[in-house]
């Protein structure tokens, strides 16, 4: 199987203007420094079965609910199993799209996911089994729709954890087990799962994971590790589930970037460093660099906020790929601590910035374009790894 998608993108590459042998796999410039991974979802998963194509609701960050239109795309697959030796579900797994409704679960994507992965060898990461968001209400409530309890709760959390991550027990490597339970001044969030449960919750599901997969690596996920207090809460959390003996074995961090109000990286390194000291691996799991104005609280879609639908200006690219050029230079002046590097997802028009938190813009956070074309990003990244890389050889 690994053989004919390399021949798909090798037609694919000479058709558009590029040969396989002009263009380097990423995981293979990198390949002595850390697993380069993806987020894949339905559009992927599916790109060869067209009649999967569909409607998914899904809610955002905000809370309110958006259409999304899940058109196959053959092409992009090819780029993932050409580039990336891991893969992540985006959102196949989190609990409203495999666990909609009580006692119905849709393994269909993720099956399918699995195939994928085992086919091409690589590196999977199940996300997510815990979040605030994305998760049905009727998970935290009873058959007339009062609150569950403690005890209830704690149940309904450990059958989904058990029926999700034991169903690919010994085929998903890893889970990101919780996800975001941290605000951004370090407190715990109080999500429904902290206001029934308590603290308590993120011990009790690092153990459920492991009880349903013991040899799967598990995982704490959140974002904004770069702002010092945010990252101290998430470290003081880690501390906690060590302290109280669950079995967590590396933390990722978003790493979703805005090129118009760029973090230090000072702070950046220091995150990276930091996370190291836990003992634990690191990981950056969802690396995006949003060239678009934040829209702050407005939810309209307007020209200021979208400048760049005729395509993105010469100076923008140039100031893109020199801030990937950047952080890469961190992650791999940090390569015995970080473990992996992720995507969040694989060109221009998957990814979730062009719908969230606005519906409608057009963005151009990733290394390969809406024509699956690499960037300027791409080439300074390859080309800058290849010189790091060399000078430590």
């Amino acid at each position: 199987m690994k053989i004919l998608q390399l021949s798909v993108l090798s037609l694919f590459l000479i058709l558009t203007g590029f040969e396989t042998d002009q263009l380097p796999a990423l995981q293979d410039v990198f390949e002595d420094a850390f697993l380069m991974g993806v987020a894949i979802d339905r559009q992927h998963i599916f790109a060869h079965e067209p009649s999967a194509t569909e409607t998914v609701k899904r809610a955002n960050r905000r809370g309110y609910s958006y259409q999304c239109q899940i058109i196959v795309d053959p092409p992009a697959l090819d780029l993932v199993t050409y580039h990336y030796n891991s893969i992540t579900t985006e959102n196949v797994l989190k609990w409203e799209e495999v666990h909609p409704e009580p006692g119905v679960y849709d393994f269909a994507a993720s099956d399918r996911f699995v195939e994928i992965g085992e086919a091409n060898d690589m590196f999977m990461n199940g996300h997510t089994l815990i979040w605030h968001n994305q998760t049905p209400d009727w998970v935290f409530e009873d058959e007339h729709g009062n609150e569950l309890d403690r005890d209830a709760l704690l149940e309904r959390m450990r059958d989904h954890i058990h029926m999700v991550v034991g169903r690919y027990k010994g085929r998903i490597h890893a889970w990101d087990v919780v996800n975001e339970a941290v605000n951004l001044d370090g407190s715990l969030r109080e999500s429904r799962w902290y206001d029934i449960i308590g603290e308590e919750y993120l011990v009790k599901a690092f153990r459920f994971a492991h009880e349903a997969d013991p040899d799967a690596q598990l995982y704490y996920n959140d974002f904004l590790l770069e702002i010092p207090a945010k990252r101290q809460g998430v470290i003081r959390l880690i501390e906690y589930l060590q302290e109280n003996n669950a079995p967590i074995h590396g933390v990722g961090s978003q790493s979703h970037f805005n090129l118009l109000e760029f973090h230090d990286l000072e702070e950046v390194d220091q995150s990276i460093v930091e996370l190291g000291e836990l003992g634990i691996d690191v990981m950056i799991t969802e690396l995006d660099i949003n060239v678009l104005p934040r829209p702050g609280s407005n939810t309209e879609l307007t020209d200021e906020l979208n400048p760049y639908t005729d395509g993105l200006p010469d100076a923008v690219a140039e100031e893109l790929a020199n801030r990937y050029r950047e952080l890469f230079e961190i992650y791999l002046k940090n390569r015995d601590i970080i473990t992996r590097v992720t995507f969040w997802n694989v060109t221009d028009r998957d990814s979730w910035l062009n719908y969230l938190p606005i519906e409608g813009r057009t963005n151009y956070p990733l290394l390969f374009d809406r024509d699956y074309q690499p960037k300027r990003a791409f080439y300074t990244v390859v080309d800058r790894a290849k010189e790091i890389l060399k000078e430590r050889l």
